[in-house]
C-alpha cells in the first residue's frame, strides 16, 4: 500500500479561507484534502466542489456527511455529478450525525444505526447505476435511478464510533473512518468490531 498524506480543513475556519488552504495543500505535495460537514457551518459537498475546482489532482474528502440532513438520492446526485466532473478525486464518507444537531433540524431519529443501513446500501445502488426500489423504515425510494450515474465505481465509506455503528459498517460500507480522538488501542479495538461485520 502507497502511503498518503491527508490535511483537514476545519469548518472553524471561515469558509473564505479554503480556496488558499485547497491550493497550498496541493502545491506541497499533500495527497488528500478533508472536509467536515458540521452543523451549522459550512456545506461539506459546495466546499468540495469548490476545492475540486481550485485544484488539478488532490483528492477531495467529506467526512462525514450526516445522512438524516440530505435525502439519499439527493446525495446520490452530488456524488455523481462531482465524480463525473472529477473522476477519482471525491471521496463521500455518511454517518448518522450528532444526533443533539440531528435533532435541531427535526431529522434525529430513533433507530440512526437502521438509518445508516438502509442509507449506506440504498446510496451504493444508486450510484452503481442500478435502478431502486425500496421501503424501509427512514429510506424509501420508487424506481430511482440516476441519469447521469458515476463512470467508474465509487466506494461509498462510512464513519462512526460506537460498536453497533462500527460493526454495520464493517458489514455494509466500503470503508471505515475513524475520528481523530482515538488511540492506537481503540483503533486495533475498533478493527476488530469491523472485521466481525465484514465477515
Amino acid at each position: 500500500m502507497t502511503p498518503s498524506i491527508g490535511v483537514v480543513f476545519a469548518p472553524w475556519y471561515p469558509p473564505e479561507r479554503l480556496r488558499d488552504a485547497a491550493r497550498a495543500a496541493e502545491e506541497t505535495g499533500v495527497d488528500q484534502l478533508w472536509l467536515w460537514e458540521d452543523c451549522f457551518k459550512e456545506s461539506g459537498i459546495a466546499a468540495a466542489a469548490a476545492s475540486l475546482a481550485w485544484t488539478e489532482r488532490l483528492t477531495v474528502a467529506i467526512g462525514l456527511v450526516p445522512a438524516p440532513l440530505r435525502n439519499v438520492a439527493l446525495l446520490a446526485m452530488e456524488v455523481a455529478t462531482l465524480e463525473r466532473l472529477f473522476p477519482g478525486r471525491f471521496v463521500p464518507v455518511v454517518g448518522h450525525g450528532v444526533q443533539s444537531w440531528m435533532a435541531q433540524v427535526g431529522g434525529r431519529v430513533e433507530s440512526p444505526v437502521t438509518l445508516l443501513r438502509e442509507y449506506v446500501v440504498a446510496l451504493d445502488q444508486l450510484l452503481a447505476g442500478e435502478t431502486v426500489t425500496t421501503s424501509g423504515r427512514y429510506v424509501s425510494l420508487d424506481a430511482v435511478a440516476l441519469d447521469w450515474p458515476p463512470q467508474q465505481p465509487v466506494p461509498v465509506l462510512g464513519g462512526g464510533v460506537g460498536p453497533r455503528t462500527l460493526q454495520l459498517l464493517g458489514e455494509v460500507a466500503g470503508g471505515v473512518l475513524l475520528d481523530s480522538r482515538n488511540s492506537p488501542s481503540d483503533v486495533r479495538a475498533a478493527l476488530e468490531v469491523i472485521g466481525r461485520g465484514a465477515a
